[in-house]
C-alpha cells in the first residue's frame, strides 16, 4: 500500500454519510461527492466509492466513468505534499520543463512513477495555475513558487519545508488556511468600514494592497500581514484595505497609499520587513504617548542595529512615472472598473461605487412595463459580443433564451478558463464577484431565470471562495433570494467547482459536468439557450461578458457602442504574459493594436531580444508575426490572418522561442484534453502530433509538411466541437507565417535554439574556470578543471540549461550540431 493509502481499519463511513447527506443521493450528484472525497482523502479511496455506492443511485461505472475523464481525480494515493508544475503558455515558453526535469532528479522521481521513494512529494502537471506573469511557476501545496529555474530547485524544496514546519500536518484534512486568512481580511475590512460609518471607527486614511492570487504569490500576503499588526501595534490612524486585481502584475507586491485626500503614493519592492517603515513615513500614530513610545522605540533600534533597521527608501520606491503611465495610458477599465480600489467583499463599498444600480434600473424597467425586452433592446444597442471567444452577439443568444418555452431557465457563468496562458476571468472573479453576480442576475431577469450557478476551475480556489462569499453577503441582504430588492423577482446563485477538463469551456460539455456526467459536448441544434441544463432553456455567458453588463445598463448602450471598430465594440480584457517586460492584466478599447499592447503598454520585450510573434487565442488562437503587429484587435481582423481572439490570453514570443516547439506544445495540450468522441480530433490531433515530435527530433520528412496541412483540413471539417475545429489553428498560423523554421527542422537545425535533440551546448572563450557549472551539472557532463576553459561532453549532457543559468560570465552558448 503506497504513502498515504486508507486503510479499510481506518476508514470511517461517517464522513462519506454526512457528503451525501449534503450533496444529494441522485445520480447528478456524483461529480459534488467525488469533489468532496478528494478534498477529504487526496484521492478517490475505493472503500469510500463503494460506501457511495451503497448510499446513492450513483453506480460503480458512473463513477468511474466520470472519474477517470476528469484529470482532477485521482485513484492512487499521493504523498504528503502535492507538487503542481504549471504548464501553460508562458511557463512553456519560460522553462516549466527545464524544471520539472530538475524537481524530478532532486527528489529522486522515477521516470514512470509521480512519488517520491520517501512518499513525500507527489508530482502533478497542471495545464494552467493562472499565474502567467510567475512563469513558470510551481506550487506546492497552497504555496505558489514564481521565476523559479532548474538551477533553483534545491532552493525551492528548502523553503517550502522551512514553511511547513510551522504548517499543520497535511494530512488532506486542513484547508487552505492563506485562503482562508485572505478572504477573512476581505470580511474584516467590510466590517471595519461599517463600523466606521456608525462613528465607532475614526480612521482617516487607506494603505490598498492586492491580494489577489498572483498578488498573494508574490508576496502581497505577507506584507498585508506585517502592515495590519504594525497598525495595531502603534494605534496608527489608518485602515489596511485588501483590494482585488491591481493590473499591474509585474510590480506587485505594490502598495497604495491614500491619506487626507492627498495625492495617493504609490511603492513596489517593499518586504514585510519595511511595513513599519511605511506606516512612519505616512501615518502619525493617534496619541501624544504613543508617539513618543513610537520615537523611543525606533531610536532603540536604531542604537541596537547601528542604522542598519529596514528602511522604506531602501525597500521601495515611488513607483508613479512614465513606465506607469505608458501600462496605464492607453486602457479603458469597463469590466476592471474601479480596479485596485474596491475591496472584493465589502458589498457597502460597491453599492457606493454604483454597485446594482442598473440591476434596479432594469428591475424599474421591468416594472413599468419595459420588462425583458428593453434590457435585450439596450444590450442589442451596445453591440456586445460574448467574451468567451467565439464573439456571438450577446442579444440574440439573449433572445433566444427569452423565447424559448419554459418556466424553468438557468443562467450559467462559464468561470472554467482552461486556456493555458489565460487569467483574466480568475482574477475578474476574485476582484469584482459583486459585478459579475449583479451581471447574472440581469442577464436572468432579461430570459425569466430564477437561477444562476458559477462554474469556476477547481485550480481557482480563491475564486471559488470569493463568489461564494459575495453570494452570502447577497442573500443576507435581500439582493439575492426570493424577493430581490423589493421587486418581486426571485432570482439565487450557487458555485460549482470545475474538475479539471479543458473541453468544459464548451457550453454542452459544461452542462453535461454540471448534470454529474463526461464532459462530452453534443451535437447542436437545439442549442442550449433552447434546451440545456436538464433539458431546460438555459444562456451560458462568459465572466467578461457579465462584467460588462453593468456598465452598459447604467452608462447606455450608445457610450458603449462608441467604444472600440465597426463590429467589435467595447473593451476587451487580455492576460498580457509571456517575453514581455511589463506582464499584468489589462483591458484596452477594441481596435488597439496587437503592437501598442506589446510595445508601448507590454513594454516591449527583454534587452537584447527581438519581438517575434504573439500567440492570442490559447489552443484555439494562432500566432500572429510580429510583421502583422499592426493588426488591430478585432473579431473580424485576427480572424483574416488565421488567428481569432479567443477569451484574452496573449503570450509574447522573442527570438529565442521556436515556432515549430510551439506549434507541438498546442497539439499535446488539444490532443491530452480531446473529449475522444469525434475519430477526427482523437485521432487527427495525435497523427500531426507524431509529426511535429519527428520534426522537433530532426527526423522530420519532407512530406510531413504537406500533411500536417491536409489533416488539419480533416480536423476541422469533421470535428464536433470548437476544441477540433479549432486545435490545428496554432500549426496552420506557425507554417504560415514561419515556414522556413520548419524547413530549418527538416535539414536538423533549430534556430531558435529551443529543440533539444537539435542543439548542444558549448564553453566559449568567456570562461574562467571557476567550476561552478561543473559543480551544478546533475551529470556530471562537465569535468573539474579550475582556472582553465570547461568542456561539456555532449553524450552525457541532457540539456538541462543549469550550466547556462548559473555560469557568471556568460560563457555557456547553445548551438546547432
Amino acid at each position: 500500500m503506497g504513502p498515504g493509502a486508507l486503510d479499510m481499519t481506518d476508514f470511517d463511513p461517517g464522513f462519506v454519510d454526512e457528503l451525501v447527506s449534503r450533496e444529494g443521493r441522485g445520480a447528478e450528484a456524483v461529480i459534488p461527492i467525488l469533489q468532496g472525497l478528494q478534498d477529504h482523502y487526496r484521492y478517490l479511496p475505493e472503500p469510500a466509492l463503494r460506501r457511495v455506492c451503497e448510499l446513492t443511485d450513483i453506480t460503480p461505472a458512473a463513477i468511474m466513468g466520470v472519474s477517470t475523464f476528469y484529470t482532477r481525480f485521482r485513484h492512487q494515493p499521493v504523498g504528503r505534499y502535492m507538487l503542481r508544475t504549471c504548464h501553460g503558455t508562458a511557463c512553456h515558453v519560460k522553462g516549466i520543463g527545464l524544471v520539472e526535469d530538475a524537481l524530478r532528479r532532486h527528489l529522486a522521481i522515477p521516470e514512470d512513477g509521480d512519488t517520491d521513494p520517501q512518499g513525500r512529494f507527489t508530482i502533478e502537471r497542471v495545464a494552467c495555475l493562472g499565474c502567467c506573469t510567475l512563469a513558470p511557476a510551481v506550487q506546492i501545496e497552497h504555496h505558489t513558487y514564481g521565476y523559479t529555474t532548474a538551477g533553483g530547485v534545491k532552493g525551492l524544496i528548502s523553503d517550502f519545508e522551512r514553511v511547513a514546519q510551522t504548517a499543520p500536518p497535511n494530512d488532506g484534512r486542513h484547508g487552505d488556511s492563506a485562503l482562508d486568512r485572505y478572504t477573512a481580511a476581505c470580511d474584516l475590512h467590510a466590517r471595519k468600514q461599517a463600523a466606521r460609518k456608525e462613528g465607532r471607527d475614526d480612521g482617516h486614511g487607506e494603505i490598498r494592497i492586492g491580494l489577489g492570487s498572483c498578488c498573494i504569490a508574490k508576496g502581497s500576503g505577507r506584507i498585508y500581514d506585517a502592515l495590519s499588526a504594525a497598525v495595531e501595534k502603534t494605534g496608527a490612524a489608518v485602515t489596511i484595505k485588501p483590494v482585488g486585481c491591481v493590473g499591474m502584475c509585474h510590480r506587485t507586491p505594490m502598495v497604495e497609499v491614500s491619506m487626507n485626500g492627498a495625492s495617493p503614493a504609490f511603492y513596489d519592492g517593499l518586504s514585510p520587513a519595511s511595513a513599519r517603515d511605511l506606516l512612519e513615513r505616512h501615518v502619525k500614530p493617534r496619541s501624544l504617548l504613543r508617539r513618543a513610545r513610537r520615537f523611543v522605540s525606533r531610536a532603540f533600534d536604531q542604537l541596537l542595529l547601528d542604522g542598519s533597521a529596514p528602511s522604506i527608501s531602501r525597500h521601495a520606491m515611488d513607483v508613479r512615472g512614465p513606465q506607469v503611465s505608458a501600462f496605464l495610458g492607453p486602457q479603458k477599465h469597463i469590466a476592471t472598473e474601479h480596479y485596485g480600489h474596491i475591496a472584493p467583499l465589502d458589498l457597502d463599498e460597491y453599492l457606493a461605487n454604483d454597485g446594482f444600480a442598473a440591476l434596479s434600473k432594469a428591475l424599474g424597467s421591468s416594472v413599468s412595463g419595459g420588462g425583458a425586452d428593453s434590457i435585450i433592446a439596450t444590450i442589442e444597442a451596445s453591440g456586445l459580443r460574448g467574451r468567451g471567444g467565439a464573439g456571438f452577439p450577446t442579444a440574440r443568444k439573449w433572445r433566444v433564451a427569452r423565447g424559448a418555452a419554459g418556466d424553468t431557465k438557468y443562467v450559467i457563468c462559464n468561470g472554467d478558463e482552461g486556456d493555458p496562458g489565460a487569467f483574466m476571468d480568475r482574477m475578474l472573479i476574485e476582484s469584482f464577484p459583486y459585478r459579475v453576480i449583479e451581471g447574472m442576475m440581469i442577464a436572468g431577469l432579461a430570459i425569466g431565470a430564477h437561477q444562476g450557478i458559477f462554474y469556476i476551475r477547481h485550480e481557482y480556489p480563491l475564486a471559488v471562495r470569493r463568489v461564494t462569499e459575495a453570494i452570502a453577503h447577497c442573500r443576507a441582504r435581500g439582493i439575492l433570494g426570493s424577493d430581490v430588492m423589493g421587486s418581486g423577482f426571485a432570482f439565487d446563485a450557487e458555485v460549482r467547482a470545475g474538475a479539471g477538463a479543458f473541453v468544459c469551456g464548451e457550453e454542452t460539455a459544461l452542462i453535461a459536468s454540471l448534470e454529474g456526467e463526461r464532459g462530452i459536448p453534443r451535437l447542436r441544434p437545439p442549442y442550449p439557450a433552447e434546451s440545456g441544463l436538464w433539458g431546460r432553456p438555459t444562456l451560458v455567458n462568459n465572466v467578461e461578458t457579465l462584467a460588462l453588463v453593468p456598465w452598459i445598463m447604467r452608462h447606455g448602450a450608445g457610450k458603449f457602442a462608441s467604444i472600440g471598430t465597426a463590429s467589435s465594440k467595447g473593451t476587451k480584457v487580455f492576460a498580457l504574459a509571456g517575453k514581455v517586460r511589463r506582464g499584468g492584466l489589462i483591458e484596452v478599447p477594441m481596435g488597439t493594436t496587437i503592437r501598442q499592447v506589446v510595445e508601448e503598454i507590454g513594454g516591449g520585450v527583454a534587452p537584447g531580444r527581438t519581438f517575434k510573434a504573439v500567440q492570442v487565442g490559447g489552443p484555439s488562437g494562432g500566432c500572429v508575426p510580429a510583421e502583422l503587429a499592426d493588426t488591430p484587435i478585432d473579431y473580424d481582423a485576427l480572424s483574416e490572418i488565421g488567428a481569432i481572439m479567443g477569451s484574452g490570453g496573449l503570450v509574447v514570443l522573442d527570438d529565442t522561442d521556436c515556432m515549430v516547439d510551439i506549434a507541438r506544445y498546442f497539439l499535446q495540450f488539444t490532443q491530452a484534453e480531446s473529449c475522444g468522441k469525434c475519430t477526427f480530433c482523437r485521432i487527427g490531433t495525435r497523427r500531426m502530433l507524431e509529426m511535429l515530435d519527428r520534426l522537433c527530433a530532426g527526423r522530420g520528412k519532407p512530406r510531413d509538411l504537406d500533411e500536417l496541412e491536409n489533416l488539419a483540413g480533416q480536423i476541422i471539417g469533421g470535428s464536433l466541437c470548437s476544441l477540433g475545429t479549432t486545435a490545428p489553428n496554432p500549426v496552420l498560423t506557425t507554417l504560415r507565417y514561419f515556414r522556413h523554421e520548419y524547413e530549418a527542422h527538416l535539414a536538423g537545425r533549430c534556430p531558435a535554439g529551443k529543440c533539444r535533440d537539435l542543439i548542444r551546448y558549448e564553453v566559449n572563450q568567456r570562461c574562467i574556470g571557476c567550476t561552478l557549472c561543473a559543480q551544478q551539472c546533475p551529470v556530471d557532463a562537465i569535468p573539474m578543471t579550475p582556472y582553465y576553459r570547461h568542456t561539456i561532453d555532449p553524450d552525457i549532457c541532457t540539456r538541462c540549461d543549469i550550466c547556462r543559468q548559473v555560469c557568471p560570465e556568460e560563457a555557456i552558448a547553445v548551438a546547432s550540431p
